[in-house]
């Protein structure tokens, strides 16, 4: 049971608080329409990992709310999705153990998407997960709205610091068994992170490249159209140029909420430890 007053505490909104993060939010949903230059349905997703949930009610009850909002720490996401509105379209976008995958997909029926898989095991829980709440009374309304919104997690940089299935045979064989063993979850699209460096050298990026052309294999293999998978791809550094190579969604979280905690910080270590695989 949660404590009251710390609970009012978490929900209290600053007004001042409130104001600057709306301008922020501003700006970046302003620079997303000057970018998608191609006038594609672009969709922001506020990462609001490490930030108290007040933050997020504020730009929930804007006069232009937001309703995405991106978690990496599924204890964080678990407590804020118990508090803050029924209305909110969670995201849960970090590394993610596959013990921990069925309590997630069953525990918050307003979890809109996973962004991070990249086994068959965490698609498996997933999907056990999705099943047991759909057949629970507070399942219902979720039943109406369709499967769990999944992308399968490509690591197309390479990089062994980073999650994600290789590209090729194993991200096509992932999606495949999605679609083919998972009737609770939908397979909505593909997610990179693309190297930092590669970010911070401007132009384009060749991990997002490399993302395109694995959509095009897969729909391909798959008998899917291109409108079917959408990507994933672009955060705080690189939104805009992975608009201009094509994205479907964008992560971006210190541009709205401002820096996070040092990870060094005793609550953000223990966040950043219990969000390891």
């Amino acid at each position: 049971m949660l404590d009251n007053t710390a609970t009012e505490d978490e929900m209290r909104v600053n007004p001042t608080r409130a104001a600057d993060l709306v301008k922020s939010l501003a700006t970046i949903r302003n620079a997303v329409a000057k970018t998608n230059t191609a006038d594609r349905k672009v969709r922001l997703v506020a990462v609001s990992k490490l930030k108290p949930a007040s933050d997020i009610l504020s730009l929930v009850e804007a006069k232009e709310p937001q309703y995405h909002f991106g978690e990496n720490y599924v204890q964080e996401l678990q407590h804020k999705a118990e508090i803050l509105p029924r209305s909110i379209r969670w995201h849960f976008i970090g590394g993610l153990q596959t013990n921990k995958c069925k309590s997630l997909a069953e525990g918050i029926p307003n979890l809109w998407c996973v962004a991070s898989v990249d086994t068959a095991k965490k698609a498996d829980q997933l999907e056990k997960g999705r099943a047991a709440l759909c057949e629970s009374d507070q399942g219902k309304d979720v039943q109406k709205e369709g499967g769990l919104h999944v992308y399968v997690q490509v690591n197309t940089s390479g990089e062994e610091s980073k999650s994600g299935v290789e590209p090729g045979d194993a991200s096509m064989e992932l999606c495949k068994h999605i679609r083919e063993k998972c009737p609770h979850l939908k397979l909505s699209g593909l997610m990179t992170i693309g190297a930092i460096a590669r970010s911070k050298a401007g132009g384009e990026n060749e991990d997002f490249v490399a993302l395109v052309k694995e959509r095009e294999s897969i729909v391909k293999a798959l008998d899917m159209q291109t409108s079917d998978l959408e990507l994933s791809m672009g955060m705080s550094a690189d939104f805009e140029e992975a608009i201009r190579q094509g994205s479907n969604e964008v992560r971006v979280g210190s541009q709205i909420f401002g820096a996070r905690p040092p990870k060094q910080s005793k609550e953000a270590k223990e966040q950043v430890e219990e969000g390891k695989d």
